[in-house]
């Protein structure tokens, strides 16, 4: 049995666009078993397990993501040194950010308070093929002004039963949201991003199966025209019977950070 002595929170950010999400699974490159890899290359033949704080699809990115690390033999004496020399063995597309030792009445995540998510998104034109990495591109021009007020309708205690990927009848859908709004996007920039770009801000504590990305796929179809005001509310709903057909691609969502 793994006796957990020693504890650490690691965060840290990665590029999604080349792995199969956080999760291990067989035969398949991910996150986790990138960090673990890693982890076991510079540890040596110590013990130790990780705990992620939230798990990330396929191809969605981090700004900012977290893990603990338990160890079960001896601790970490310096950790600046550490992180350098994790940082030295990590793949390009992944770095830490930092590692700060933490109680063990710590848990990633029951203290985890809020999550920040963004969904980046162009419309109109086709773009670079450099932006695919963390941006969707919607070819057909967009009532970006529409969708604005689409957002708003989001923030707030709801259920989110609709949102909810293969929901079931068992599952808690009610939700609350600190923050849903659509925005100018002036946080990522690069020379070939188009002129204009907008990004998704959520806020909230927790989060269904791909409820960002069906979200984004009602403010879509609602920015085509294709639903109005009216079908987001009634979405939400305690008695909502909706089911959202549109799921908007993974490569535009970005973890941004969470809260402890």
């Amino acid at each position: 049995m793994f006796q957990k002595r020693f504890y650490y929170l690691v965060k840290f950010q990665f590029l999604g666009y080349r792995f199969h999400g956080w999760q291990k699974q067989p035969d398949t490159k991910t996150v986790h078993l990138m960090i673990d890899k890693t982890l076991r290359y510079i540890l040596k033949n110590q013990s130790f397990k990780t705990l992620a704080a939230s798990r990330t699809d396929a191809k969605v990115s981090a700004q900012e993501a977290a893990f603990e690390l338990f160890l079960k033999e001896k601790p970490i004496k310096d950790v600046s040194l550490f992180l350098e020399e994790f940082n030295t063995n990590l793949p390009q597309d992944i770095r830490a950010l930092s590692i700060e030792e933490v109680s063990s009445d710590f848990n990633i995540i029951q203290d985890s308070k809020y999550k920040e998510y963004h969904y980046v998104f162009a419309q109109g034109e086709k773009c670079h093929p450099f932006c695919a990495p963390i941006m969707t591109t919607i070819l057909e021009p967009l009532d970006i002004e529409l969708m604005k007020k689409g957002a708003q309708l989001f923030q707030g205690l709801h259920n989110f039963k609709s949102y909810c990927y293969k929901a079931t009848d068992n599952g808690l859908y009610q939700r609350e949201l600190k923050t849903c709004e659509l925005i100018e996007n002036s946080l990522y920039t690069a020379n070939f991003f188009p002129k204009e770009s907008y990004l998704l801000r959520v806020i909230g504590k927790g989060f269904g199966r791909h409820q960002i990305r069906l979200m984004m796929g009602a403010l879509i179809k609602l920015g085509r025209g294709e639903v109005n005001l009216d079908f987001i509310e009634k979405s939400l709903e305690n008695n909502s019977t909706i089911s959202i057909d549109y799921i908007a691609p993974a490569s535009g969502l970005i973890l941004h950070k969470i809260d402890f």
